[in-house]
């Protein structure tokens, strides 16, 4: 058996808590609210799910009479990583088994693609108890297989039914439980009796709605890489001459960008939305922040600390132009990448028909970007837009700038992406609990029988006894997007909204942040000691429900 440390051990002592309503176990009695509908596409949602488009939202009232027969389930961990999922798995464990002590629950390994395969462990006690309260999804491993073929599903049900089971929870994301949506609707019309049920997770925090307040994971990735910030903060205090430039995960949104920046004051944070909403120029983004660094070297100030979201460079609309035009062109003529050296490459692009103005924006950038953008492409000769170090591109523009406008003023740049680093941290004792009653949800939801559903916790600016257990229909968060060049059925993706309460507290102290040096420094999740040090929810969460 491997060594391990004692934070390992005292945090596998952890009991999480869950809500009131889980008192006596997961057996609940069940509150239906009105019918749902979708978050847009009405017609078209319906028309696509026709077993499961309508059901209620549903809500849990404590039932400590009610009995129930041993049930079988198994779980899939899709997509990304992110921390508490082991907990979301524990939650269901434990629920199942408090519904009936015979009840078994099983893993299909490496993601979806297991379920296909047939590829299982059974989890028992043993097992869940080396992985409570961990980060990480190493317990059964995940994947990345879409499960969106009639094919799949056939064998899916009939893996499920081998193994006798009554339901398959899939923990993902907006994409994995808009597969679980599709499967689920599948196993509803053909009598299969396999119920399907959802955990919200992602990092990137882009799961959510006034039902899910927030996916697991976001809680303890932003605490990580707000520690990391603060920390480079003091660093920058400390030496005075570095101006840091920081990228944290989220392409598709920027609440982990905004929310760091609210946790450590960092001088200027940029936000995707808002760069789109307001037709941000590369160019504008980097005289704005050039024009930061002057005015803080003004005051004796030359270092500063920028955080920077993983997908801004696809909302700045110039840019979203140029990656389009360059996909067209190379992906039509895979060998052109190859033969392009730096000093030509523009001319032969404008040859095969790259715009006026997309060549400028092209030619102002870095060589080193310029590589990456029209030599590290997919199979499909796209651009690997989250390849593209954004960092390194504004830091390196920036210096350009200066060095025309502004030669006699220092300026020395260092860049870091944090990724990886939060994506498997210990859960905080936040994400610990959340997910933990997020299983338990699951588990409750599959004692009444419910399918299409996606567990819900509630209330979670308070007490983890005051959160509020339910259900919410999968097909009321869909609509119609447009995908690989079809209509498709997705989960809305929830992007930061500009008129939000955490983005008017970013704006309304903006010129301060840049201007002073008023850094939070967070400190690493602490677990144990005072409830406001070790259980205080994100910034985020905390404004959203002031």
């Amino acid at each position: 058996m491997s060594a391990i440390s004692a934070l390992q051990a005292a945090r596998a002592a952890y009991q999480p808590k869950l809500p009131t309503v889980f008192a006596n176990g997961a057996a609940v009695n069940i509150v239906e609210g009105v019918a749902t509908t979708a978050a847009a596409d009405l017609e078209q949602i319906q028309a696509l799910f026709p077993e499961t488009y309508g059901a209620p939202k549903i809500n849990f009232e404590a039932n400590s009479n009610k009995t129930s027969v041993a049930t079988n389930v198994a779980v899939i961990l899709s997509g990304g990583q992110a921390p508490g999922g082991h907990n979301v798995i524990a939650g269901i464990f434990d629920g199942i088994k408090s519904l009936n002590a015979d009840s078994k629950l099983y893993g299909f390994l490496g993601g979806p693609g297991g379920a296909v395969d047939n590829n299982y462990m059974e989890i028992d006690a043993a097992i869940m108890d080396a992985y409570r309260n961990t980060g990480g999804f190493d317990i059964i491993g995940s994947g990345r297989t879409k499960l969106e073929d009639t094919a799949q599903f056939d064998q899916v049900i009939a893996n499920c039914k081998a193994l006798n089971l009554a339901a398959l929870v899939i923990i993902g994301g907006d994409d994995s439980n808009t597969n679980g949506c599709v499967l689920a609707e599948y196993c509803k019309a053909q009598n299969s009796g396999i119920l399907v049920i959802g955990a919200p997770k992602t990092i990137d925090g882009d799961l959510k709605n006034e039902d899910i307040e927030a996916s697991f994971g976001f809680d303890t990735a932003c605490k990580v890489y707000s520690e990391l910030i603060g920390n480079i903060s003091r660093d920058a205090c400390s030496a005075r001459k570095y101006w840091h430039f920081i990228k944290v995960m989220g392409r598709s949104a920027s609440h982990i960008a905004l929310e760091c920046g609210l946790q450590t004051r960092a001088n200027i944070t940029l936000v995707s939305e808002e760069v789109e909403a307001k037709a941000m120029t590369l160019g504008g983004i980097v005289a704005d922040i050039a024009d930061k660094v002057v005015k803080r070297a003004q005051k004796g100030e030359h270092f500063g600390m920028v955080v920077i979201p993983e997908g801004v460079i696809e909302f700045i609309p110039q840019m979203k132009v140029l990656i389009a035009e360059l996909n067209d062109l190379l992906a039509h003529d895979l060998t052109l990448s190859a033969s392009l050296p730096l000093s030509t490459d523009i001319a032969q692009l404008q040859a095969k028909g790259l715009s006026e103005e997309s060549a400028g924006v092209y030619i102002s950038m870095p060589a080193n970007i310029r590589q990456q953008l029209v030599m590290d492409r997919d199979p499909h000769g796209n651009v690997q837009v989250s390849r593209i170090e954004t960092e390194k591109l504004i830091a390196s523009m920036i210096e350009m700038y200066m060095q025309e406008k502004h030669a006699d003023i220092h300026f020395s740049e260092q860049h870091h992406f944090f990724g990886y680093e939060g994506r498997c941290a210990a859960p905080s004792n936040f994400d610990a609990d959340y997910c933990y009653s997020l299983g338990y949800t699951a588990s409750a939801l599959i004692g009444a029988g419910k399918t299409a559903c996606l567990a819900s916790v509630k209330n979670l600016k308070s007490p983890a006894s005051q959160w509020i257990a339910g259900g919410i229909p999968l097909t009321s968060m869909m609509n119609i997007e447009r995908r690989h060049g079809a209509d498709k059925p997705v989960i809305k993706k929830a992007l930061v909204e500009l008129d939000g309460a955490p983005f008017k507290e970013l704006s309304a102290n903006r010129e301060q942040w840049a201007l002073h040096s008023n850094y939070v420094f967070p400190g690493p999740i602490q677990y144990f000691g005072p409830t406001e040090v070790c259980d205080q929810p994100t910034i985020t969460l905390t404004l959203e429900q002031a």
